[in-house]
């Protein structure tokens, strides 16, 4: 009986023991607690090199935009230099005779009045009294 008490008590924590173990949560794959700071800290290295790629490629994108923009202005402005200027005040004017300049004013004169009349029409119908 003794015999059995003894060997009782030698395998019943071998027994416990398998219990206890598969009732703790296993580890998480990966690296050990005493290391997890020098994969932290390779993993920040890894994210500002990344960081620094995207930041370099972004000012060669804007290099290369401020670059494509100044060719473009300057070829605006070559193309600006090679035709006549489209702007009538950029010659002087030929000069017309009295009778000319008259009948341009008056139609002038008439073309204001009825763009007033019409404005005028449109102001009243916006000035009406709601229903």
């Amino acid at each position: 009986m003794t015999r059995a008490l003894i060997l009782a008590a030698a395998v019943a924590p071998l027994l416990l023991a398998g219990v206890a173990q598969a009732q703790t949560p296993p580890l998480p794959p990966g690296p050990s607690p005493w290391d997890q700071h020098r994969y932290q800290a390779d993993q920040h290295r890894y994210e500002m090199d990344r960081l620094r790629v995207q930041a370099d490629q972004r000012e060669a994108t804007a290099r290369q935009i401020e670059l494509q923009s100044r060719l473009n202005r300057m070829e605006i402005d070559r193309q600006r230099d090679l035709t006549p200027s489209a702007s009538p005040y950029a010659e002087p004017r030929a000069l017309r005779s009295p009778e000319k300049e008259r009948a341009l004013r008056q139609s002038a004169t008439e073309r204001r009045r009825a763009t007033e009349s019409s404005v005028g029409q449109i102001d009243a119908w916006l000035d009406r009294r709601p229903n």
